[in-house]
């Protein structure tokens, strides 16, 4: 995890999400109010279970509950939680961001993995490409990000995990290659000097490259991919898919103190739990994540292309150690920007 410093520099950033996290968001009577601090991309996603989850859940029990959603980017989403967001549950991309809770404040136990099933994540995901329609850079892997005159888009590793499993993912592939730590840093730099802008998290990053215009290459999750190449204005992109990529589990908890704090605890776990149902599982999968459920997964087979992926602990030895080496005040990724500029 990021040191005290490390910390203290992303507060600006978890204040503003805090501040706006709960914009244009309406609560209706209910037995039971949730919120659920998530990251970037999945606002769509939570929209669609919700509805389906407050439906199933007023069957099952008599009772109604209303969820309210935040979103942005992973890290400063759990700097808000931290900071004093009245979050009933969490649903980020990256498991440090629920070790933070537990590790400076105590919000939700060290062993919150071992709770639910799957570690706590009820979906997985990977790391691809989207780039303009022609592909006119002709960018099929990892070698090609780093290539003189390619632009590419990648949200920050500071403040967003969508950044983080990019940055871990060209390291994996350049190590996987039988590169060096150093070479890998070089790699890393060689990347980086052609990233034109840092956004703060995934939808950013997106939004720069569809919206804005920017960049040759968009680097994100597969399900953000597939929504922007299979949804308005598909026609001006296409999806590549490299040759492995970095498997991403993001976890999900609930937040102890504050579901015990306001009663909600019941409906709360009731939420997560639902997260693993067949319905819920058809939503994700619906939402272009890969479901665990492998029925589902076997259903929808055919909408995931095939990609050799690898972990966090298989390369890096934790997400720990991960956080302390790269991403920390001091680490790689600091020394990446100092040269960039």
């Amino acid at each position: 995890m990021a040191g005290k410093t490390g910390t203290s520099r992303w507060l600006a950033a978890g204040m503003t999400a805090m501040t706006l996290a709960l914009g244009g968001v309406s609560t209706a009577h209910a037995d039971a109010s949730l919120l659920n601090v998530s990251y970037d991309v999945t606002r769509e996603l939570y929209k669609d279970i919700n509805a389906s989850f407050i439906t199933a859940y007023k069957q099952k029990s008599g009772e109604t509950v209303s969820i309210r959603q935040s979103h942005g980017a992973s890290s400063a989403q759990a700097l808000s939680v931290l900071q004093g967001l009245q979050a009933d549950v969490v649903t980020m991309n990256q498991p440090n961001d629920i070790d933070l809770l537990a590790e400076k404040a105590q919000l939700v136990p060290a062993n919150w993995r071992a709770r639910l099933p799957d570690d706590s994540a009820p979906y997985t995901t990977t790391m691809v490409f989207l780039v303009r329609k022609g592909n006119p850079k002709h960018i099929k892997d990892w070698d090609d990000l780093a290539k003189p005159g390619v632009q590419v888009v990648i949200a920050n590793p500071k403040t967003s995990g969508n950044g983080r499993y990019t940055y871990l993912a060209a390291w994996g592939y350049r190590k996987q290659h039988g590169g060096t730590d150093a070479q890998a840093l070089d790699f890393e730099k060689a990347i980086f000097k052609n990233v034109p802008v840092l956004d703060t998290g995934g939808r950013g990053a997106t939004t720069t490259f569809t919206q804005r215009g920017i960049g040759d290459v968009l680097v994100t999750f597969e399900n953000e991919v597939a929504l922007m190449d299979s949804g308005v204005g598909a026609g001006n992109f296409e999806a590549v898919y490299p040759s492995v990529s970095l498997l991403a589990a993001p976890p999900v908890s609930i937040v102890d103190n504050v579901v015990d704090k306001r009663g909600t605890r019941k409906a709360a776990q009731a939420y997560l739990d639902y997260l693993w149902s067949p319905a819920a599982q058809e939503i994700i999968a619906q939402h272009h994540l890969r479901p665990r459920d492998k029925n589902v997964l076997a259903k929808h087979a055919a909408e995931f292309n095939p990609i050799r992926t690898f972990t966090v602990e298989e390369t890096f030895g934790s997400w720990q150690k991960a956080q302390q080496t790269h991403f920390s005040d001091g680490g790689t990724f600091d020394q990446i920007i100092v040269d960039k500029k």
